[in-house]
């Protein structure tokens, strides 16, 4: 058996999550796939995948092999498309990755609108709200936002994000004031994982060189921005977000900025990816084409204020 065709149905088995969806992706019998992974474990001699009825595993010998074989068929990928010449015609499959909330509210549209412009490119969008590794989990490209720490993957730099306070106004209206970081131990908040369970911090006051951090029992805990922002929306206290997660609300004026003039630094936006892929057709169009479209959805977004 061809081992660089195994390490395909390998790559494709994590990738799916199962036999079965590999064998469905590449047109072959779970029974051809269960072979081929069963070849590149003889070869190693080593448990590759620890597999159940409903699920697949891998072992810790397992992902150093997967990470290897991205890397492998990355490179060989991108040599097969040096000597054919196809520099100028992205096509094959795409992955790219986001928070779950920036995927589905600015990167869903542009993936959509890019498909259409690039028909013989395919793209699986994995939105996920927790680190990523894109080399060891054979990601293209990455938007994130964040302050950047990796210095083995290419930045394109986008725009930056603020993190603002908010409550409904009719909330604001029937609590006291809130006029300085501080006040906020005295209210309602409504938290999550995002950014801060039971603290939040912000920039030195005047005279102090210490960052101010607000400790508080949240009345509300919860592990998704939409249920977060609903529960602002509907007056039942003061949340905090990046600025996309609530500008919508902040435009109609069913949600009020609060401490405009106590934000922390906004947060870098860009889009991140492995060093080298930047020559494959498909990832330097899409990140040609993805950037300016969300830069110009960022300086927008800078300007929104709410109603006067």
């Amino acid at each position: 058996m061809d081992r660089i065709d195994a390490m395909k149905v390998f790559i494709a088995t994590l990738d799916e999550g199962s036999l079965a969806g590999a064998a469905r992706r590449l047109g072959r019998s779970p029974a051809a796939v269960s072979r081929a992974i069963a070849f590149l474990e003889a070869h190693t001699d080593t448990a590759l995948l620890h597999r159940t009825t409903r699920s697949i595993k891998l072992s810790e010998a397992g992902k150093r092999y997967a990470s290897a074989c991205r890397r492998i068929l990355t490179d060989l990928e991108e040599a097969d498309m040096l000597v054919a010449h196809e520099r100028s015609a992205p096509r094959g499959l795409l992955t790219v990755t986001a928070p779950v909330a920036a995927g589905e509210d600015l990167l869903r549209p542009i993936v959509d609108e890019f498909i259409e412009r690039f028909p013989a490119v395919s793209i699986r969008l994995q939105l996920l709200d927790r680190p990523v590794s894109l080399i060891d989990e054979g990601i293209d490209v990455a938007l994130r936002i964040a302050h950047l720490a990796d210095s083995t993957l290419v930045a394109v730099p986008v725009d930056e994000v603020r993190r603002v306070v908010a409550a409904s106004p009719r909330y604001v209206a029937r609590h006291p004031r809130i006029k300085a970081p501080a006040d906020l131990a005295q209210h309602q908040i409504i938290s999550m994982t995002h950014f801060g369970v039971d603290s939040w911090t912000f920039p030195t006051s005047s005279g102090s060189p210490i960052p101010q951090v607000v400790q508080f029992t949240p009345r509300f805990m919860v592990n998704t921005i939409r249920a977060a922002v609903a529960s602002a929306v509907a007056g039942h206290g003061v949340t905090r977000m990046l600025l996309y997660h609530v500008a919508e609300e902040v435009k109609k004026g069913s949600l009020k900025i609060v401490l405009p003039d106590s934000e922390q630094a906004p947060l870098p936006v860009h889009l991140l990816t492995p060093h080298g892929r930047l020559s494959v057709p498909k990832v330097r169009a899409f990140v040609d084409f993805a950037a300016p479209r969300l830069r110009k959805h960022f300086k927008i977004l800078g300007s929104v204020t709410g109603p006067n």
